[in-house]
This record gives structure tokens, sequence and C-alpha cells, in this order.
């Protein structure tokens, strides 16, 4: 089957019949605040191709998130699902760190190939918190210092390491008590510009020479907020970043589990400021759909570990899967192979160009972004971010065969992350009824 993408194609207005049963069922026996359930939201994906989603009800739509970021080739790469049912026929499951197979040392190798300056040791794990958890727990062992420096508006994951960094207030008060008490959450740069990000730098630099600061290890950034609201820093900043965490002896992590892999034009997005951190998390992208990440570091802090003595300190039942390792080998070969970091690089000039007709918009109070990753921030009348809009725009990007999440710690940011498959006819289609939507719902319309 040739990989192309499709216009959306609507058989009944979603979310169908089928999908309404399905959620009636799954409301039933799944906990209650997992999955939001309304008479808009969701639709129960059946399949995907390139950058189209079928759901159950057969209605095509144009994907706008990749599944959360993680299909940045596009859903089911041939070459992807080549190597899927290659493996699955040979062996599905191991023993990840008492009898690996070949597989985890070539993954790891192509990592160490493509990770910016001297990175070049990997700790695996299954999801983008096991990375930044072993980031975290790494720095504790290089310093001794258990507390984090993190940044408002940060998402990390929810696992109870990475939660105590993440910064929304709706994800930790439930679970204050439990959390490390040694993390700081600081301002990130609220803009694109140099005096913002010198604004941060001197917070940073203060917070870590004061003697309450003497307890953190470690600096835990994203080079561009995901979340947050696709917040986008001037390249001083991680440059900054870097300069004070090696005068004052601390660990920076940077945190690219959405970042990484080419989809902001460069294989990592430090490489924008020619910054080289300590610790590096990889995840999405990386088991080309099956859970994998990786906590990449440089040997000198890597073997902080030490030498295992037959029992690893920090390892999980899935630790370097069979099949999600057949799936990064596969992904990282035609991230380099085609080239896609350079391509998301070309394609962000164009949605760049397409996108730039939307600031004029009442409510549009920034369209920003690179590469394959784009926000556009929406505010009220009065200046306040504007969730309730932004998800009005959701629901009805569903009703146009489009698929669009909400980011920003308000939700006020729509995010567009599209695969780097999504180009013509059906790319446009998408920008057109974002437009559409955007005009239809503009404040005091």
């Amino acid at each position: 089957m040739e990989f192309t993408t499709g216009i959306p194609h609507l058989a009944v207005p979603p979310p169908g019949p089928a999908s309404r049963d399905l959620a009636a069922r799954l409301a039933r026996v799944e906990c209650r605040d997992t999955t939001y359930l309304s008479d808009r939201f969701p639709v129960f994906w059946e399949r995907a191709h390139a950058a189209n989603v079928w759901d159950v009800d057969g209605n095509r739509y144009v994907d706008l998130t990749s599944a959360f970021g993680v299909a940045l080739l596009g859903h089911g790469h041939p070459a992807v699902v080549e190597a899927l049912q290659a493996q699955a026929a040979q062996l599905a499951h191991g023993m990840g760190d008492v009898h690996p197979t070949a597989l985890k040392v070539e993954v790891a190798e192509r990592l160490a190939a493509i990770a910016p300056g001297g990175l070049g040791v990997t700790l695996f794990g299954n999801t983008g918190s096991e990375a930044v958890e072993a980031a975290l727990k790494t720095a504790m062992l290089c310093t001794g210092r258990p507390g984090v420096l993190a940044f408002e508006h940060a998402y990390h994951g929810l696992g109870y390491g990475a939660l105590a960094a993440t910064w929304r207030e709706d994800f930790r008060a439930p679970f204050r008590a439990q959390l490390n008490p040694h993390v700081v959450h600081i301002p990130f740069p609220q803009d694109d510009t140099l005096e913002a990000a010198q604004r941060a730098l001197e917070a940073v630099d203060a917070a870590l020479g004061a003697p309450a600061g003497q307890v953190l290890g470690a600096v835990l950034a994203e080079p561009i907020q995901g979340r947050g609201g696709i917040r986008i820093p001037h390249p001083e900043f991680l440059r900054g970043l870097r300069e004070i965490c090696t005068r004052r002896g601390r660990l920076l992590i940077l945190d690219e589990i959405l970042t990484g892999l080419g989809r902001t034009g460069r294989w990592f997005a430090c490489e924008h400021a020619d910054v080289v951190p300590d610790v590096l998390c990889v995840g999405k992208v990386l088991g080309g759909g099956l859970p994998l990440s990786a906590c990449i570091g440089t040997a000198d802090v890597m073997h902080a570990w030490g030498v295992s003595g037959g029992e690893a300190r920090h390892t999980f039942t899935h630790l370097g899967n069979p099949m999600a390792c057949a799936a990064a080998r596969a992904t990282l070969d035609v991230l380099r192979t085609t080239e896609v970091p350079a391509q998301a690089a070309a394609q962000g000039l164009e949605w760049q160009r397409l996108l730039a007709a939307l600031r004029p918009l009442d409510g549009v109070a920034a369209v920003r972004g690179q590469g394959l990753l784009w926000g556009i921030e929406l505010r009220d009348l009065h200046g306040e971010p504007d969730g309730a809009r932004a998800f009005e725009i959701v629901c009805r990007m569903l009703q146009r065969g489009v698929l669009l999440l909400g980011d920003g710690s308000c939700h006020e940011v729509l995010a567009c992350m599209p695969p780097v498959c999504l180009q013509g006819a059906p790319r446009a289609a998408a920008v057109d009824a974002l437009e559409e939507c955007l005009r239809a719902t503009e404040p005091g319309a």
C-alpha cells in the first residue's frame, strides 16, 4: 500500500454510534479519571495509516497530533510494520537486563551515534516519565544532592519522580505529601526575547547559589515546553543554563521526550543552541509506536551507577523489549536515511507561512513553533487564557475530520504537531478547517 494521506471523510457525524456505545461501556469498567467522556468527545480509533486515522464508525481524520507526538514518520510506516511483523514471529519478549537481545545493543549504538557531544551511555525505559526518573536518579548518584530545579509550566510526566518536577498544580496537589520536597520551580522565559532569557537565567543562578539551593543537584528543562504551551525560549537560555550548571557543578538534564529525534528540524532541539547537556531524555518517536524511552548521558555521569553485581537498581520487566527495540531500530534508520530532521526543518517554513494567516484573527495572541511543532495561543477579550474556546475549536475540528489537541497550563494553546508525511491537499484541508473554526469562534462573534 502506498504511504499516502487522504483528506478528511466523515461517514457519520462524530462521535458516531459505535464510538458512543464504546464510551458507555468504557465508563462502566475504567477509572473515571482516565478518559474524558462527553456527548462530543472522544472518537474511538480503529486503524491508522500515514497521517490518517479511522474511527470505529468509518470516519477518516487528518491527524495533527501525531498521536501525542509519537508518529513523526506517520502511522504504520512500512519499514516499522515490517520490522514488527518479523520480530513478532521470532521473539516478542526477552529478559532485557539478564539475557538481552542484539536489538538492545543496536538501538543503544544508534542513539550514541546521533546524540550530541559526548552523550553515549543509555539507560532504557518504557515511557517518557521513566526516562526523566532515570535522569533524576542519575543526578542523585552523581552529585549526592537530592533536589532538582525545574520550571513553571513544565511537564515531565506523572510518575512520582517525574511528577515532583511537573508544574501543573492540578496534577501535583492530590499527591503532594508523597512527592520529593526538594524541588524548586522558577519562571520559564515567557517569550523568545533575550531579555526574558536573561531574567530566567538570573533566577536560576540565584536559586542554585542560595544556601537553600545547595540541596539542588540538577537543572531539568525542556528546550521547548510542549504541554506548557509550545513555549520557545531564546537560544541564549539553554546556553546560559549550560554555563551556570558547569560553573556551579550541577547536572543539566534536558527533557526531549517530545522535541527529540527530528521534530524541530534538528536531531535534538538543544542543537539549535549548540548546547550539550549532561543527560538527555528521549521517548515518543523512538519506539515507532511502541513504548520505549531512553536516558542518555556522558560516560562520566552514567558511570555513577557503578557496575552491575547481578541485580540492576533501575530496571523493568520489559526493559529493552525486543518488539519495541525492533520498531526503534527501524524508526531510527528511516529517520536517518530519509533525512527527517532536514525535512521537518523545510516543512516548518511552510507551516509558518500557512499559520501566519491566523495571526490577525481576533483572540489569537500568538503563533509560534519550529519544524513540525506549532502552537496557536488563544486569549479572551480581557487578555486571559481562553481554554474554553480552545476546547470548542478542538471539538469543532473533530466535526470537520481533523484531530487536534489543546496544550498550555489552561489548555489555551492549540497544539499542531503533524507527521512529516502530511503535505499537499490533506494539509491544506486541515489548515482551512482550523482557520474557519477560529473565525467562527472569535470573541464577541
